[in-house]
């Protein structure tokens, strides 16, 4: 049997939980993280690269916006700090990095919605989301992280986007093609320490 990863439903192993202090978007949060989920010991550089360079969240009042693969929920905490209006959504599979999130919620006093894959699905019912923010866990393997994006994107709003934060050196260039071919559109805001932001809508 395969060790389970961080991207599964359940960690392998006893929780190890952390105290860590982080600063996002200008606002330091005290936070737990744990083992078992994606980059317990620290801000991960791609997420922090996307955290610097997004612009504010252009959603207003009952808009839906989303933090695809939120891990302990550092962008889940973003989002709800400077979009409190809005709906937000952290959605992991991970059940230990939704505790993480919802955790670290209440401990910064925001509010949003802490999903599983299916859940988040299931209460979209055809629903259409205003804007993504996602480290998305390119691990997984192309197919997989091709099979995620598109059940995601495809559920935009006409005037949405998913802001994206991928590594260079582990596919970014390629994955921004291929959402290309699919034709979405596609443009690269930002490259940081060896970090990609796409900005991605959805076809007509």
């Amino acid at each position: 049997m395969s060790t389970p990863h961080y991207f599964s439903e359940g960690p392998a192993g006893e929780a190890q939980v952390r105290e860590r202090t982080v600063r996002l978007r200008d606002r330091q949060y005290g936070v737990v993280t744990s083992s078992g989920v994606f980059s317990a010991d620290r801000l991960d550089r791609g997420t922090a690269v996307l955290l610097s360079r997004v612009p504010a969240p252009a959603v207003g009042e009952g808009d839906l916006a989303v933090d695809v693969g939120c891990g302990w929920g550092p962008v889940t905490l973003a989002l709800a700090a400077e979009a409190p209006a809005a709906d937000v959504w952290g959605v992991d599979v991970n059940a230990r990095a939704r505790d993480l999130t919802r955790e670290n919620l209440r401990r910064a006093g925001l509010t949003a919605s802490v999903l599983s894959p299916d859940e988040a699905f299931a209460a979209l019912d055809g629903r259409r989301i205003r804007l993504i923010w996602s480290n998305p866990p390119v691990r997984i393997g192309k197919p997989a992280l091709h099979a995620l994006l598109d059940s995601w994107i495809e559920r935009l709003a006409d005037d949405g986007a998913a802001y994206l934060v991928v590594q260079r050196n582990l596919g970014a260039d390629s994955l921004h093609r291929w959402m290309a071919e699919r034709g979405w559109g596609c443009e690269r805001v930002a490259s940081s320490k060896g970090y990609r932001v796409l900005s991605v809508r959805r076809r007509g």
